[in-house]
């Protein structure tokens, strides 16, 4: 082996060291209750039933769990799918504690023509936030609706 060679390995297994070395000293962030609410939304837009169904907790997730038995795996993804495709964006915010582990967050759902704003109650179970209770979505009015052009 050459000696430019040995200087390039020589460099690739100090770089790969460093690496892991950073990796190593990051602390890991610890799950935040937007999380679950982010993640539940991407298993909703993918139609990932299963996904879906383990963000929730308690009586929410009792009555979802009896809704996909009732119409099917299939039938419940491809419902997922469809009511999540029209949302444009999501914002998340006003995080308020509502006891210890458990938190309410107002999320507001961008659509082409409307915004919709619903408070959902997060609480925690193990290390995991989950979804234990959503409010009736509340229409929002938007000053400029979404997809106007920019002047």
């Amino acid at each position: 082996m050459s000696r430019q060679r040995l200087a390039q390995a020589g460099t690739l297994v100090v770089v790969a060291a460093l690496g892991v070395a950073v990796a190593l000293r990051e602390p890991a962030q610890p799950p935040q209750p937007q999380d679950a609410t982010d993640r539940m939304l991407d298993a909703a837009r993918a139609g990932d039933t299963s996904g879906y169904l383990s963000h929730y907790t308690g009586a929410m997730e009792t009555s979802l769990r009896r809704t996909v038995a009732e119409q099917g795996q299939d039938a419940f993804a491809k419902y997922l799918r469809e009511t999540n495709a029209a949302i444009k964006g999501v914002a998340v915010m006003d995080t308020e504690l509502a006891g210890e582990g458990a938190v309410k967050l107002k999320v507001e759902y961008v659509y082409q023509d409307r915004n919709e704003a619903q408070t959902v109650q997060l609480i925690q179970v193990g290390k995991a936030w989950k979804i234990a209770q959503v409010e009736v979505a509340e229409r929002v009015q938007s000053l400029i609706p979404y997809g106007t052009p920019v002047q």
